[in-house]
């Protein structure tokens, strides 16, 4: 049994903790924040409780596997809502002011082919290719490289892989946008196939094809709902890790990573950290795990002769967008808005330049989502009243400041929700939302660099393009320090929540000297009263 510290407390660190802790390791767990869940945040103001991160509860057998590992199941864990629709899109208002009609998208593929056959008699074959193709290469990804440590390159030479080797070189050449322009006319089909890539924090132009993977998820599967929102997917993650044995220590800003000489080399030996007091503590490991945000735990953690990701690394890499959140309590009903929307602006390219270009600025118009959980959930907001999560992407700036309550954010971040709340109305049609609006908090880039140490600003990480992905993406464990781990979002395999729980998974088996490409057996997780 090793002592193992884990710096942060989003959802890759404390899914780390209660796997190590399950596999037999003493493990405590240091948040900077007074709550744990990270970027899976939540904010609780006037009867209203709003998720201040992810919505989208997607690729559900990753969650059932992870929660078998923790020996438990999804069924008694979570609260499930499959959503009909799955979204709405709604697009810009013609040129006499009038909006066209918003296009829903249902739930599971015959209702989805239906919806294609509308906007495009004949394409139905396509979309059955196009899912096929996205379901084939989503089982690749989860057999082959998305739980790969990347230590033994047999890994990627099995004869499945060789025999598919074909078209995954063709996948990964191409873009996205350009993969789905090449099967669809229609321009709102291809945006809807096309904006996932957002959710990978990527321009689609720029994301490779593999990814119409997401596609699988979102038309053929559906998408569901956790009742509680995903704060109650936190908290049941966080109260597994204690029950497996882990310690988490809340307003603990981890300040050093601990390092001591090793037959030549250096080991991690333990960490340094600050409490609410501003009081120093040093706390002795034999492991260390970083769940925080890599280029705060490379730049400022570590000395310069151990980082393996310095600051130069960084400034070749490509972050994903920033975000302007919107979160507001509106009084009366809200049915023009299913549970989530999707409002896309005609002029796609100049939107994505716009973030991602030579010369970044706030969009306008932005293409924007909007979650309505009340929709779905009584719980999150008073009666006779709505809760909508209104997100923005926008360039990874943290010049553009943070955001506040009722309008005392900075200036950039508060036009810019300003404008959301106006479009939200003129597109969807509800005339008087500004004047029912009775709560406002907004986030922006300067929020999620305090709050979160998230490079640049940014809400997700380093943007999935093809230098970023897989491999190629920075990896679970340092090469300078023997014993030092990294899990989360901006560590390989990636983004969003599914990827932060494999990130953990992965940790654990590289510990574990596991140099396998897909899941662990989950039989080989034991609890810590079976270990000796």
């Amino acid at each position: 049994m090793s002592r193992v510290a884990v710096i942060g407390a989003g959802v890759a660190g404390l899914a780390v903790a209660g796997l190590l802790a399950r596999d037999g390791h003493d493990v405590t767990v240091y948040e900077k924040n007074a709550r744990v869940g990270g970027r899976a945040g939540t904010i609780e103001r006037d009867g209203f409780r709003f998720d201040s991160g992810p919505s989208w509860y997607l690729m559900p057998e990753v969650f059932d596997h992870f929660f078998t590992m923790m020996g438990t199941t999804t069924a008694e864990q979570l609260d499930l809502t499959l959503l009909d629709p799955g979204y709405r899109v709604f697009r810009e208002p013609r040129a006499d002011g009038t909006p066209p009609a918003a296009v829903t998208v249902p739930s599971g593929r015959a209702a989805v082919t239906e919806l294609f056959e509308s906007r495009e008699p004949g394409s139905t074959r396509a979309l059955d290719a196009y899912l096929d193709s996205a379901h084939e290469a989503r089982t690749m990804a989860e057999k082959y490289f998305l739980y790969n440590p990347f230590t033994r390159l047999r890994t990627l030479t099995s004869p499945e892989v060789l025999r598919a080797l074909p078209r995954l070189l063709s996948l990964l050449g191409t873009r996205l946008q350009s993969f789905a322009a090449q099967r669809f006319r229609d321009p709102v089909l291809r945006q809807i196939l096309g904006y996932p890539a957002v959710f990978l924090g990527t321009d689609p132009r720029s994301a490779p094809a593999m990814y119409h993977l997401m596609s699988a998820l979102d038309l053929d599967e559906g998408v569901s709902y956790p009742q509680g929102g995903f704060w109650r997917v936190v908290e049941r993650i966080a109260d597994l890790a204690r029950t497996a044995g882990v310690t988490i220590v809340t307003e603990a800003d981890v300040t050093a990573i601990r390092t001591r000489d090793s037959r030549g080399g250096r080991v991690a030996s333990g960490i340094e950290w600050r409490d609410a007091d501003g009081i120093l503590h040093r706390e002795d490991a034999d492991i260390v795990v970083s769940g925080a945000d890599l280029h705060h735990t490379e730049t400022r953690l570590l000395p310069p002769e151990l980082r393996t990701y310095p600051e130069s690394w960084w400034e070749r890499r490509t972050s994903g967008p920033g975000a302007v959140l919107v979160m507001l309590g509106v009084r009366g009903a809200l049915p023009e808005l299913p549970h989530h929307s999707l409002f896309f602006s005609d002029d796609w390219d100049a939107n994505f330049d716009a973030i991602f270009g030579d010369r970044p600025e706030i969009p306008s118009p932005a293409s924007t989502y909007v979650c309505r959980p009340s929709a779905t959930d009584e719980t999150v907001a008073p009666p006779d009243h709505e809760n909508l999560f209104v997100l923005v992407p926008i360039p990874a700036d943290t010049d553009l400041g943070g955001g506040g309550s009722d309008g005392t954010g900075s200036p950039a971040i508060e036009a810019a929700a300003d404008a959301a709340i106006d479009l939200i109305s003129r597109w969807a049609g509800i005339d008087d939302l500004r004047e029912r609006i009775v709560v406002r908090e907004t986030k922006g880039p300067a929020d999620f660099r305090d709050d979160y140490n998230s490079w640049r600003g940014g809400m997700l990480g380093p943007a999935h393009i093809l230098s970023q992905s897989a491999m190629f993406r920075a990896q679970n464990a340092s090469r300078r320090v023997e014993g030092l781990y990294y899990a989360g979002g901006t560590t390989a395999p990636g983004v969003g929540v599914p990827m932060c729980l494999i990130s953990a998974e992965i940790v654990l088996k590289r510990i574990r000297g596991d140099h396998s490409s897909g899941p662990v057996a989950e039989s080989t997780i034991t609890t810590p009263t079976q270990v000796s």
